[in-house]
């Protein structure tokens, strides 16, 4: 199957994420909606990357990277990435277990891992929104 928004030469607007999100066009709306109102000072930017070979979106708030977003069939991920003073807030946060195992156990990029959570539902929007949080606890 052909990974999704991988040509450079189709811009992910509305119309092409609703292609391929399909129902969860809906949460990705809600999550846009969460960002510009919640965050006005974060930054998002839709841009390809050559190594990967597809189009990410950038949230950003000044320097700080809150999170990379790609678009899957039918979902999209966030991606956070934070050092491993983060573990003790992750644990007394209301994530659920499976991302803080996912933290715990990850693979280390340097001093970082990463989590990722696959929006299907409202619920992991959720999720996503708490790691947000966590993102803007951290200095």
């Amino acid at each position: 199957m052909e990974k999704p928004l991988n040509d450079k030469d189709v811009f992910p607007d509305d119309v092409i994420l609703s292609l391929h999100l399909g129902a969860v066009k809906t949460d990705w709306d809600l999550f846009q909606e969460s960002l510009q109102k919640g965050h006005p000072d974060f930054n998002t930017e839709w841009r390809y990357y050559k190594d990967g070979k597809s189009w990410l979106f950038k949230i950003t708030k000044k320097k700080k990277t809150i999170c990379w977003v790609s678009v899957g069939d039918k979902m999209f991920r966030t991606t956070f990435y934070f050092s491993d003073k983060v573990e003790d807030l992750l644990k007394t946060s209301k994530l659920k277990p499976k991302y803080i195992d996912q933290f715990i156990n990850g693979k280390r990029y340097g001093k970082i891992r990463g989590i990722t959570i696959e929006v299907r539902t409202p619920a992991d929007l959720d999720m996503t929104n708490i790691l947000i949080e966590i993102k803007e606890k951290l200095k």
